[in-house]
């Protein structure tokens, strides 16, 4: 594990660990560094603007996790983004920073800025690909000069589809040119819920889509070649064969995370590319038809900022209750869980993917529970956990990666298996 010393005295410095979302951080980081006793301890603190409700949080995660030792023995650092000398001498103390303020459009770059320039690494679970895009294209040279790691989207956005790709690559007897996937959440009596701050990023990522859109034409990169027979694309309804339900086309950052690393490896690994699709499940007819009046509501507010808003002080009521302030209950967390499937298809070894139509096909899967707010802070603390421990596995000495560019050469997708997401291949 990275060295800690008397002026980085931390491995691992949760920011933002009183939010909703930091809470379920801190108390996956405590069951981690109990795994690892002794010379090789995990050494952590706690961050965020409050002293108090961290030490509430402290108390908290202390009663659930019967460990009273973290009331006393893990340090709080209190710091804010709106105080740049804060961020500093919080990053100056941490090896690593697991950023869990969001939305990250107005609150990340500060934290990004501040762990670059005080040589610490960073990693957050930001599904935004307006924010992923922006800091990779302004702080990947000065990330890399100063020997710092930038990873974002370490949660279930978007770990499970960007390392499902790599399993799935390497699973593959041959090449693979093409995968699309499924995504299906299952949850109990209840049903699931998401947490506001989450609900505020679609809502503003919506708003700001052309942005988005600009931002790639500064990227400069050229398309990536597509190999073997390309893939049509479907409608965006239809009834899955697969789920055996109606899907459209996830809007998260799947897509552009994956098409980053694919990127990456295709630019400095000379990897074959793979064509990418990416769908979730929405249920039946009656499911269709509420999302697409919602959807339509939703579209139309929020290009207004009357509208957004709106949006933003009622998320419970204009998602159909599917995110709320509160966020979800340990009920409907403990009931919830999801399932992520691939299906790839590509030439067999010794086929040339120029000539004739794909002749080979592969099924895998990741499994998983709550993805909110179990496998997200699963994903998060194992990446930080492969950071500090295969730091010469990853790429170059530094820089600003998706978690597939960052992590294919480590053992992180084991250390996944080993947390409760589970990578397996299934019969096609």
């Amino acid at each position: 594990m990275a060295a800690v010393t008397a002026g980085r005295p931390y491995h691992i410095i949760v920011f933002g660990a009183s939010g909703f979302t930091g809470q379920f951080v801190v108390e996956e980081v405590a069951r981690c560094a109990a795994e690892c006793p002794g010379s090789s301890s995990l050494k952590w603190a706690v961050a965020g603007r409050s002293r108090r409700r961290l030490e509430e949080v402290l108390k908290q995660a202390a009663g659930t996790l019967s460990m009273p030792e973290l009331r006393t023995d893990i340090e709080i650092i209190v710091a804010d983004v709106s105080i740049e000398e804060s961020l500093a001498i919080m990053c100056q103390q941490g090896v690593v920073i697991l950023n869990c303020v969001g939305p990250y459009r107005f609150y990340g770059e500060p934290v990004v800025k501040a762990c670059v320039e005080s040589g610490a690494h960073y990693i957050d679970i930001c599904g935004e690909p307006q924010f992923l895009e922006q800091m990779q294209l302004e702080y990947h040279s000065k990330a890399l000069a100063r020997g710092v790691y930038v990873i974002g989207s370490c949660g279930f956005d978007s770990i499970p589809a960007d390392l499902g790709i790599l399993y799935t690559q390497r699973r593959f007897k041959g090449t693979l040119t093409a995968v699309e996937s499924f995504l299906d959440i299952s949850s109990g009596s209840q049903g699931s819920s998401g947490h506001d701050a989450t609900w505020q990023s679609a809502v503003y990522g919506f708003a700001d889509s052309r942005s988005l859109r600009q931002l790639r034409k500064k990227f400069g990169h050229k398309p990536l070649p597509v190999v073997g027979a390309k893939v049509k694309k479907r409608g965006f309804l239809f009834f899955s064969k697969e789920l055996q339900q109606y899907v459209i086309p996830f809007m998260g950052s799947d897509p552009s995370v994956v098409r980053r690393t694919q990127c990456f490896l295709y630019e400095e690994e000379q990897q074959s590319p793979v064509q990418y699709s990416a769908y979730v499940g929405v249920g039946g007819l009656f499911s269709v038809f509420k999302l697409f009046c919602g959807g339509l509501l939703f579209w139309f507010m929020v290009k207004f900022s009357l509208g957004r808003r709106l949006l933003t002080m009622f998320p419970s009521f204009f998602s159909f209750g599917m995110f709320s302030k509160a966020g979800p209950t340990m009920k409907q967390i403990e009931d919830t869980c999801f399932s992520l499937t691939f299906y790839g298809e590509g030439y067999s070894e010794g086929r040339d993917p120029s000539q004739g139509r794909p002749d080979a096909k592969i099924c895998t899967q990741v499994l998983g529970a709550e993805p909110g707010y179990v496998a997200t802070v699963s994903a998060m603390v194992q990446a930080a956990l492969t950071l500090l421990n295969e730091l010469h596995s990853l790429p170059r000495r530094g820089g600003v990666y998706s978690p597939g560019s960052a992590f294919y050469k480590t053992s992180l997708i084991d250390r996944l298996h080993s947390h409760g997401i589970k990578f397996s291949v299934r019969n096609y």
